[in-house]
Parts: C-alpha cells; structure tokens; sequence
C-alpha cells in the first residue's frame, strides 16, 4: 500500500502564493505518476496537474486549464514528495487539495484513473 500526506494549505489573499507538498510512504516504488486535484463543497473533485515519468531522468506534466501559467507541479522521488506551487491565487482557486498517485504512466485527468489518494488539505483565498 501507499499513504499520502499532503502539507501547506492555509488562508491566503488573492494575488497571493502557497506551495503544497505532498510525502508518499509505504510501497512507493510503484508510483509513476503523481497529481493534484481540488474539491469544493457540492461539486466533483476536478483535476489540477499530474506530473509522470517519461523517461530515466526526465517528467512530463499536465495541467487544468484555470491553472495554466499559475501553478507549477514538481516532484523529488529521492524525498518520495511532489509539491505544487500556486501563485496569483483566486478566490475562485479556495477547495481541498488532494494529492492522488497511480501506478501507471500517464497523466490522467479522471479521479477513477488513481489508486491513491490522500486526507486533503484547505486552501482559502480571499478576496
């Protein structure tokens, strides 16, 4: 099994910036992928940025349309962590964070496509 534990959300005015970080223990040899998704109350959790090994040394990542150009996912697997850095943060960016991992390659926007998941973490912007 893997566990995820995300880390960093907290209350930020707009404009502003937070970085989340998300550590995997257990099992983490078979992770190749990593993502971050979001939740508000009342709606589907939504896709945010996934990031996969493409090669020895080298990572493809993906990312949600609203958050193009403002975040930026990165992983460390010597530190088994992968980190998301949220700038120009919206009122509209406030959810729960989840960081999800898959044993497989390729970004994968839907929920179903990833066997881990961790307990979430809030971030709020205001206005």
């Amino acid at each position: 099994q893997v566990q995820l534990v995300e880390s960093g959300g907290g209350l930020v005015q707009a404009g502003g910036s937070l970085r989340l970080s998300c550590v995997a223990s257990g099992r983490t040899f078979v992770i190749m992928t990593m993502g971050w998704f979001r939740q508000v109350p009342g709606k589907e959790r939504e896709f945010v940025a996934a990031i996969t090994k493409s090669g020895s040394n080298t990572y493809y990542a993906d990312y949600a349309d609203s958050v193009k150009g403002r975040f930026t996912i990165s992983r460390d697997d010597a530190k088994n962590t992968v980190y998301l850095q949220m700038n120009s943060l919206k009122p509209e960016d406030t959810a729960v964070y989840y960081c999800a991992a898959r044993n497989r390659l390729g970004v994968r926007v839907e929920e179903r496509s990833y066997d881990y998941w961790g307990q979430g973490t809030q971030v709020t912007v205001s206005s």
